[in-house]
């Protein structure tokens, strides 16, 4: 059996504020610095070919920015969007260069004060599962609160693919 060590090897010294959202039942966080704003559903022009996941493009203020669907890249079930269906737009950051993306959630829920206490490691799930873009969980109120990091969600493929988009 796998040694899982003492609870302070597990914690994580991860603080600061994080946006929490709902996805299919479920709580998440993105780091609130990575967040430009929150801006309700509009009308999102398809891309012909894209992934699933990618839901197209808006134009957000003259800016076109590249929409995806967290629940279809995390591969839950869809769900009809409704008055509280939402779009996070984010910055993320690679390879020294940076760019905005929406990402479409079910709902806005809080704005989180993470301290390092609060947060653990995400748990092994076998060698076949690698969550990157998991920077831990956090306990708050029994309850798991996921935390994401946004620059670990899309591949470097499907980042190349999302900057062409804008």
């Amino acid at each position: 059996m796998e040694n899982l060590g003492s609870a302070t090897e597990q914690k994580l010294n991860i603080s600061g504020k994080f946006l929490t959202f709902l996805l299919d039942k479920e709580e998440y966080g993105i780091e609130v610095l990575r967040i430009k704003e929150i801006v309700g559903l509009m009308d999102i022009t398809p891309i012909p070919m894209s992934p699933n996941f990618v839901k197209g493009i808006i134009n957000l203020r003259g800016k076109i920015i590249p929409v995806i669907d967290l629940r279809l890249k995390f591969e839950l079930n869809a769900a009809a969007y409704d008055d509280k269906t939402c779009i996070v737009v984010t910055e993320l950051s690679t390879n020294n260069t940076s760019f905005t993306m929406g990402l479409i959630v079910d709902t806005v829920c809080e704005v989180l004060t993470v301290t390092p206490d609060i947060v653990e490691k995400t748990p092994k799930f076998g060698n076949n599962f690698d969550p990157k873009f998991i920077l831990g969980v956090a306990k708050v109120r029994n309850q798991i609160k996921t935390l994401l990091d946004i620059n670990g969600i899309l591949s470097q493929e499907e980042l190349v693919v999302l900057d062409s988009l804008e």
